[in-house]
Formats: C-alpha cells, structure tokens, sequence
C-alpha cells in the first residue's frame, strides 16, 4: 500500500513556533521568545525541507502550509525563501494552495504585499470573537477594529482568505452566536474555520477548570444548539460545512487540510511537527522536537529535528484513515479502508446506524448525517471491525 498516498496527495506543514503571548485556550507547540536570529532559522528550516525531499524523493506539492505559532511574526523574504526551496525540491504545482496564518496583531499592509509577493496566495486569520470584551477573556492581543481592519488588508491583497472563530465561549447564549455569526458570514469571503471552545489540559483555561474557576461554560446541550445552529447559518449562506469545524463556498475548501483528511502524505518541518511519509517500506508517523531551541541545535548537529518516526501497521493505517475521512461530509471511501486493514467495516454496525438515521451510504462511500456528525467518536467505534 505504498501509494495508497496518492488518494489525497502531498502536502509540506512548516512551523513557526512563536507568538507574541500564549493564549490560555491554546495547546499548540507555541513559545514566546524577545530575539529570534531569522537567518539561523531559514537556514534550519531549509536543511529540514532538504532532508524530508531527499525521503520522499520527486513529488508534486499540492499545498503549502505555514502554521503556528504566529507566522505572519515571519519576515517575508524569510517566507519567500522557503517558498522557492520547497519549488526546487518537488515540482510545486501551478494550482497550488500556499497558505499563511495570521493574527491581527502581526499584521501590517506592507508585511501582507510581502507575503503576497512572496508566494503566498492564502491566508487563514485568528480573529476569535468579533467583539472586545470576549476578545479579552481569550487572551487575545487586538481589539475588534484591529481584526477587521486586517482583515480589510488581506481580502484586498488575497483572492483567497479564511479566519478562526471560536464559540460556545464563556457566558456565550444561543442568541448572541447567532448574531455573531451572522456578522461574520457578511464579511467572509470563502472559507470559516467555526471552533467549539474546548478546554485542554496543560493550558491556563485547562488549570482554571480544574480548579473549578473557569465559569460560565455552556453546558452540552447549549453547545450541541451552537453546532446546530452554526450548520444551519452557514448552509443558508452558501458556505457549507465540508468538514466538522470548516465552512467553506464550493471550490473553497482548504486543500492542505484536505490532504490530511483524505489521508494523504505530509511532511512536517519546524519544532513540534508531525508528519506522515510513505516509503519504501511502508508509511511513517513522524514527530519533531517541540522545544525550538532543542530542535534548532538537532538540525545542525544531525540534519533534521525528528525525535519520533515508527512504521504504522495496517490496522494503524486504516484506523488513521476512517478517522480522518470520516470528519468529511464526502466520508470514506469503504474498498480504500478495506485495502488498508485487510478487512471491511462492521457491516452490521454500519446498516444499523444508517437505520438509526446516523450513516448514509452512496455507492463504496459511506458518510455521517448531520445527526451522526455530532456522535462521530461513538458511530467509529461502532463500525470498527
């Protein structure tokens, strides 16, 4: 199954780990640091572009990703660089998906002509909440006139711009996420990633609930309306959910996240990145260092800052792969899931819940009902064989 990749393509994740602040909802491998030296940084980065090319060997590039961390904190040559290192060592496709995300607070109209220029042609931004006060209660550094008025730039600089909202947040009701939402389905141009606050362990939201000090969380049963409501709002707008949390008008939809939900191969490049490479003797789940100055000293003493790589079994794989493509509305493809695991899906699982109303099949694919969507973790263990 060395090429069961090709089902959903190539895409490159770089990670730019730092931020102006931590947010105290965020447990991504992000750092604040005063100094960073942008010139031992491309050329870390280029090194670990190098010796993921040299595994997987010519391949064409569907998507770029440079994720965060606060990568718009990134100059734009230092972007560009990496940009043209990527297109010399695959074969960057014409159409392909260059994405960059941004926080307000890093933007600036000069930064954005660079990232333009430079290569970019997507931009995905962190705006959160579209009022000051809630804004404030996630840690978040710009106001709600600094967010539209970045977001003003980027619709002007990008044919194609995303941006984060998340919801079912502290003392949130049903009615003001309608209004919210509302607002920013006015604005959006092609895509909305719609988040539900989740609290994780690890970050200060996450020591504040153990504590019992984080208050006025929705209950589930507000969140599930919120969900509800949200698909509801946005199928009405044009901008269907193709995924769980993604929102986009036909066309739209983000084509590097669509390579890790149709399965396809990634290579991660940056501190804390994972990465999924199929080789010759199989495919490879891999991690870097997450400390970046751990993994700044591992590239230059080694050539690379991967800490973790293990060769996935079959039952891994499949597991993998129903997992991810089933978060799709277009679901998974049944013959691929059986051709990985070596054996089908609980067929009797799957009849009953499409009987309960849960499952829908078409063809060899199977997918999620809006009502199965919101019990996704139970239908994949129901269905498992």
């Amino acid at each position: 199954m060395s090429q069961d990749w090709q089902n959903g393509g190539f895409g490159i994740y770089i990670h730019w780990p730092f931020c102006l602040a931590k947010c105290p909802y965020c447990d991504f491998n992000s750092h604040v640091r005063q100094q960073v030296d942008y010139a031992e940084w491309q050329s870390a980065l280029i090194t670990e572009l190098r010796a993921n090319a040299a595994l997987t060997g010519q391949r064409n590039v569907r998507s770029v990703f440079f994720g965060g961390g606060t990568p718009s904190l990134m100059p734009p040559a230092l972007v560009g660089a990496l940009i043209d290192e990527v297109a010399k060592l695959w074969v960057l496709e014409p159409d392909a998906e260059v994405t960059l995300e941004a926080n307000p607070t890093s933007v600036e109209a000069e930064r954005f002509r660079g990232f333009a220029s430079a290569g970019v042609n997507r931009i995905s931004m962190g705006i959160q909440a579209l009022n000051d006060p809630d804004l404030k209660a996630l840690g978040r550094m710009h106001s709600a006139v600094e967010a539209m008025q970045a977001f003003d730039i980027a619709r002007g600089l990008f044919k194609r711009v995303s941006f984060d909202l998340i919801y079912a947040r502290q003392n949130q009701s049903l009615a003001a996420w309608e209004a919210e939402l509302a607002g920013a389905l006015e604005l959006a141009v092609d895509h909305l990633s719609l988040y539900q606050l989740t609290i994780e362990d690890g970050t200060r939201f996450g020591e504040l609930a153990a504590r019992g000090k984080l208050r006025g969380l929705p209950g589930d049963d507000l969140g599930a309306d919120m969900y509800e409501l949200t698909q509801h709002l946005c199928d009405a707008a044009g901008m269907p959910g193709y995924e769980v949390s993604n929102h986009a008008r036909p066309g739209a939809e983000s084509r590097h996240n669509l390579v890790y939900w149709r399965y396809g191969d990634y290579a991660g490049v940056g501190p804390g990145a994972h990465g999924r490479l199929s080789l010759n003797a199989g495919r490879f789940a891999r991690a870097n260092q997450r400390n970046p100055e751990a993994w700044l000293a591992r590239v230059k003493n080694q050539g690379q800052g991967t800490v973790e790589q293990a060769l996935l079994s079959a039952e891994e794989e499949a597991s993998e792969y129903l997992l991810m493509s089933m978060r799709l509305v277009e679901g998974c493809d049944m013959g691929r899931y059986e051709a990985l695991a070596g054996q089908p899906l609980n067929m009797a699982a799957v009849a009953d819940c499409a009987h309960e109303g849960l499952l829908v099949r078409q063809g060899a694919r199977l997918a999620t009902t809006p009502r199965g969507r919101i019990v996704l973790n139970a239908i994949l263990r129901e269905i498992s064989p």
